[in-house]
C-alpha cells in the first residue's frame, strides 16, 4: 500500500489502488490486514477499481484512542473522498458488518456486498457465547495478554485446542499477537452479535449477501437474514466454498455486482 490519508480524528490510513473500472473498497476482517484481501484485489482488477486499506490499529495504518464504531465509519468517509467520493463497499465476515454500518450512516455508497457475517441469531446459545467472549477478550487486552485473547478469538471461530496450540508455535503467531488488541474493535462492530434489523432496514441501496455452500447452515441462515432484512437485499451461495472463500470464486460475482451499479 503506497497511499495515505487522513482520517477525522487524525488518523493516518494506510491504502493502495489496484486496477480500473467501478470503484470498491475491501473491507477486511477480524485478524487481518488489507494484505488479506490483497489477491481478491488483483482478481478483480481487470474488471473494477479495487481500494485495499489497513484498518485503524492494524499494519500500517495508525490509531487514536478512544476506540469506537464511528471512528472506522469515519475513515471509510475518509477513503471515499481519496478515492472519487463515491464506491462500492465489500465487507468480508465482521468487516462486512462494519460496511453495512457505513451504507446505514449515509455514507455515498452505491452498493454493499458482504460475505458471511457471523450475526450469531442462528446460532445456538449465540448471544450468551458472545457476551462471554467480550468479556473475557476485553479482560486479556486490559491485562496486556495478547496472546490470550487470540487464542479467545480462534475457539470463537471453531479452531480445536491442538490447532491453537500449533498456531501459538508458528511464525505467523508474533503477527497475530500485534493486532490483537484490534479484535475489541470488530467485537464492538458485531454489537451484541445479533442481527440489527432496524439499522439495516434503512440502507437504501442494493445489498448482495453472499455464503459458502460448505460453511455451517447457522451462518447461510445469518448471510439470508442479511439479505431479507435490507430493502434491496440478495442472497447468493457459492458451492463448496467456506468462511476462507477462494478469490477466483468469489471475483466474478463481486465484480459483476459492482459492475451492474455502473450506467453504461
Amino acid at each position: 500500500m503506497d497511499k495515505n490519508t487522513t482520517s477525522r480524528d487524525g488518523t493516518v490510513l494506510a491504502y493502495g489502488v489496484i486496477g480500473q473500472g467501478p470503484t470498491v473498497i475491501l473491507v477486511s476482517g477480524a485478524m487481518s490486514t488489507g494484505g488479506t484481501v490483497t489477491p481478491l484485489a488483483h482478481r478483480l482488477a481487470d474488471r473494477c477499481t479495487a481500494v485495499v486499506y489497513d484498518r485503524r490499529g492494524r499494519g500500517a495504518s495508525g490509531d487514536t484512542a478512544p476506540y469506537a464504531v464511528e471512528r472506522e465509519v469515519e475513515d471509510l468517509a475518509a477513503l471515499l473522498d481519496a478515492v472519487g467520493g463515491e464506491a462500492a463497499l465489500f465487507g468480508v465476515s465482521s468487516g462486512g458488518a462494519l460496511a453495512l454500518e457505513a451504507a446505514a450512516s449515509g455514507l455515498p455508497v452505491g452498493r454493499v456486498a458482504v460475505y458471511e457475517v457471523p450475526y450469531a441469531d442462528h446460532l445456538a446459545g449465540g448471544a450468551e457465547r458472545e457476551a462471554v467472549y467480550k468479556e473475557q477478550l476485553n479482560r486479556a487486552l486490559a491485562e496486556g495478554r495478547r496472546g490470550d485473547a487470540v487464542e479467545l478469538f480462534l475457539r470463537l471461530t471453531g479452531l480445536g485446542e491442538e490447532m491453537i496450540r500449533g498456531a501459538r508455535q508458528s511464525p505467523m503467531w508474533a503477527g497475530m499477537e500485534a493486532v490483537a488488541p484490534s479484535l475489541a474493535y470488530d467485537d464492538a462492530v458485531m454489537g451484541d452479535g445479533l442481527l440489527p434489523r432496524e439499522r439495516l432496514a434503512s440502507i437504501s441501496v442494493p445489498v448482495l449477501s453472499v455464503a459458502g455452500g460448505a460453511s455451517p447452515e447457522w451462518m447461510h441462515r445469518a448471510s439470508q437474514a442479511v439479505a431479507e432484512a435490507t430493502p434491496q437485499g440478495r442472497y447468493r451461495v457459492l458451492p463448496g466454498q467456506t468462511h476462507m472463500v477462494e478469490p477466483d470464486v468469489l471475483g466474478p460475482v463481486l465484480a459483476d455486482f459492482v459492475a451492474a451499479g455502473t450506467t453504461p
